[in-house]
């Protein structure tokens, strides 16, 4: 069964040799997420946004670990019959992209032609840290789960990666995400947890097709990440960890130029 999907611009001839773009949303977004961006690129080419598994339109089905989603993902790809295609994704959605693409199989029907990351994990490294991630993933499920999901996002945008967030972008992202169901959100939160993600870095820098990572330039602790990781990275002057937000016409340039060196 496919993932809800929403499609902008024409899907390209099979010679045009121009890829659709695919995005995949960070947790507690949807597809809708990247309007912005979509708006920016849609009349040059071909774009897809999905919602993944807990939610937007898809927040009924429940994913069980990171293979499944990707399995999903790949149902929608044919499902909307691309043939070519860079997948972006965001945070949770950058992770999954990574795994994605290193278990991509090149006899497939859709032909992965680039990746571009956003705010994505490579993957924790160490045991220890992997059970103290998955002991936290667990307890914010928890409370997804079962408490008020405006008194869970208020606490949850308070973490250190949300730090260049001032009150009224809190308070905006909170009343954005109200419309979620905190069961859903718990299941993916589970299936996807870093602690469960293998670690892809030394993968993702071996794919045979370009990777870019964009990283904003007061998102510190992904920034060190990018930086160690060999890969091709750009910095987004004047923002944080929600680039594609924050900064969508710099985001929009970013994998225009990214996508020109591709043809």
């Amino acid at each position: 069964m496919p993932l809800y999907s929403e499609t902008y611009g024409c899907l390209p001839a099979a010679n045009d040799g121009r890829p659709a773009l695919v995005f995949l949303h960070g947790l507690l977004g949807s597809g809708r997420d990247w309007r912005h961006v979509v708006d920016r690129l849609s009349p040059s080419h071909y774009c897809l946004t999905i919602d993944l598994p807990g939610h937007g339109q898809s927040c009924l089905l429940s994913p069980e670990s990171f293979e499944s989603v990707n399995q999903l993902i790949i149902q929608t790809l044919q499902h909307r019959h691309v043939r070519s295609y860079v997948l972006i994704g965001y945070s949770m959605g950058a992770r999954l992209a990574m795994y994605h693409a290193c278990n991509h199989e090149p006899e497939s029907s859709a032909q992965l032609a680039g990746l571009v990351l956003e705010g994505g994990h490579f993957g924790l490294p160490d045991s220890d840290e992997r059970a103290a991630r998955l002991e936290n993933d667990e307890r914010w499920a928890r409370r997804f789960a079962e408490q008020p999901l405006l008194q869970v996002l208020a606490d949850w945008y308070q973490q250190p990666v949300f730090s260049t967030l001032n009150h009224d972008q809190r308070q905006g992202l909170v009343k954005k995400r109200s419309d979620n169901l905190g069961a859903g959100i718990a299941r993916m939160l589970l299936a996807t947890s870093l602690a469960k993600q293998p670690e892809l870095k030394q993968q993702v820098a071996q794919l045979p097709f370009p990777v870019l990572y964009l990283c904003g330039e007061n998102d510190n602790k992904f920034r060190c990440l990018a930086e160690d990781s060999g890969l091709d990275l750009q910095v987004i002057p004047s923002a944080g960890h929600n680039i594609h937000v924050e900064q969508p016409h710099e985001f929009g340039m970013a994998v225009t130029h990214f996508l020109d060196r591709l043809e």
